[in-house]
């Protein structure tokens, strides 16, 4: 039998399909205890972030830490981050719409520049093989935070700008990783952790405050 803790909070339980339902329950029962610490574990980190109405209050998130939204009309279109708030300027509306498209384009901005710095500071561990640094594309995923196409190409999902540097640093090393060996075998992950040993740590964060 395999118990497994979710992020999420969900317990997960995997069992034989003719297995006895009360000889389960009972082991269940005798694990509540770890079952219980699990959750506790979890729960001390964020919440995961939830949908964004992108009006006056809400928070959103970069690098990181949260920021409060401020929206107000002015002479030009602008997004500035000053004093804890995100304060997001409009020539002609603050509807959701007029600050999302503001605000996208602003984190569009910023995941430009900060994932070229994440692949700086990852890329020395790698180049020891005489190989080019991968191109690096920048779009909306929806499933995804990084992924490594046939050509080498890495594409990083503009939503990880949200997270720590460590975060990103994980999903750029994860992808560069990659670049050695394709699939997710034993020897990729011991690649993974011989380069970047706190691996799992930095995952579950990102797990945890934007999934």
């Amino acid at each position: 039998m395999e118990i497994a803790v979710h992020p999420d909070g969900s317990v997960v339980v995997k069992v034989p399909f003719q297995s006895d339902i009360p000889q389960v329950e009972n082991r269940i029962a005798k694990r509540a205890r770890w079952i219980l610490r699990q959750i506790a574990y979890f729960k001390q980190f964020q919440p995961r972030t939830p949908v964004r109405c992108h009006v006056n209050g809400e928070t959103h998130q970069y690098l990181g830490r949260q920021y409060r939204l401020r929206a107000s009309t002015g002479d030009k279109d602008s997004v500035k981050l000053s004093q804890g708030f995100f304060q997001v300027t409009c020539r002609h509306d603050t509807s959701p719409d007029s600050v999302e498209k503001l605000l996208n384009r602003w984190y569009l901005d910023k995941a430009r520049q900060q994932f070229a710095d994440s692949l700086e500071r990852c890329w020395p561990k790698f180049e020891k093989d005489g190989r080019q640094k991968p191109p690096l594309l920048i779009r909306k995923l929806k499933k995804r935070w990084g992924s490594l196409s046939e050509n080498g190409t890495i594409t990083l999902n503009t939503d990880l700008v949200k997270a720590t540097r460590e975060c990103i640093d994980y999903v750029v090393t994860h992808e560069l990783c990659h670049t050695k060996v394709r699939n997710h075998s034993a020897e990729f992950f011991d690649l993974l952790e011989s380069i970047m040993p706190d691996w799992k740590k930095a995952k579950l964060r990102l797990e945890l405050s934007l999934s």
